[in-house]
């Protein structure tokens, strides 16, 4: 019987595969419609992964609910199919104490929106085994996505602690009356993200000097300082969240149909950048 969710999938993904087939971003061999006709929706989950080499979970991010899907797979499967979690900040750990399959499990966390965004961090359970990353390091190359291996598990593992560091500190400027948060927002927009959709903040401390050595002579006591003058951790409320939700809502009102146009925006940025890469030389 065909899960209903799995029509509401085609229905949005023709229109979404068809634009990237047209713009000649799609991934994979096959073309849209052949891509879309491998959908399929069933309401046993026997079924759904029968004959699956890599199981990918993206339910909500509930561990309870996760946990109980796993132990459902964990009766099902056989030794060689790989477990993996969407997760953006559940342990594995928590996620995957407990079952017979432990070493063929691991978080494979993607960025949203990951068409466009193809990081993937691949985080392990302590008791993971390295062939399990290896294999899915493999596949996501494969299909085109860009995996990190984060060595051992961390809260938030990497992505999320930088984001959260950026954000944080962005959130104490402008509480501070330092800086509106329009500009803070250009700030990394036409700054720091720009720099960084190429290169990272290793590479641009390496770059900026004349190695890594040289920057960190020169600029290491600026830095200090700097950070000593951080603050503590914002509460993300009050008088600041009313100044930043109203600047935000100035430039795009929080309803549905404008919040939407804007992502659609966003992700046509996003596929003209993806694209953009894929052009430059490596290196």
């Amino acid at each position: 019987m065909a899960s209903p969710a799995a029509g509401v999938v085609v229905i949005v993904g023709r229109k979404e595969m068809t634009f990237l087939e047209q713009s000649g971003s799609l991934k994979g061999s096959l073309g849209a419609q052949d891509q879309l006709a491998l959908i399929s929706g069933c309401l046993n989950i026997q079924e759904a992964v029968e004959g699956a080499l890599h199981i990918q979970e993206c339910v909500p991010e509930n561990l309870e609910l996760k946990r109980k899907i796993f132990a459902q797979l964990d009766q099902i499967v056989d030794d060689q199919v790989v477990l993996s979690s969407s997760t953006s900040c559940l342990l594995p750990s928590q996620l995957f104490a407990g079952l017979a399959h432990v070493q063929q499990c691991l978080v494979a966390h993607p960025v949203n929106p990951p068409y466009y965004v193809p990081l993937v961090e691949l985080v392990p359970h302590p008791e993971t085994a390295p062939a399990t990353v290896d294999r899915t390091h493999a596949l996501m190359r494969k299909i085109g996505q860009s995996p990190v291996r984060v060595l051992k598990e961390m809260d938030g593992f990497v992505l999320n602690r930088l984001q959260y560091a950026v954000i944080s500190e962005a959130w104490r400027l402008v509480e501070e009356g330092i800086v509106s948060p329009s500009d803070l927002d250009l700030v990394m927009s036409d700054g720091l993200g720009m720099r960084y959709a190429f290169i990272g903040p290793l590479e641009t401390m390496h770059l900026n000097a004349e190695g890594m050595l040289s920057y960190c002579d020169r600029y290491s006591e600026g830095m200090k300082r700097v950070l000593k003058t951080f603050g503590p951790i914002p509460e993300f409320s009050g008088a600041t969240v009313e100044k930043v939700n109203q600047a935000m809502c100035l430039k795009v009102p929080a309803d549905p149909e404008p919040l939407a146009a804007r992502r659609r925006w966003r992700d046509e940025c996003l596929q003209r950048l993806a694209k953009l890469k894929r052009q430059m030389p490596s290196q």
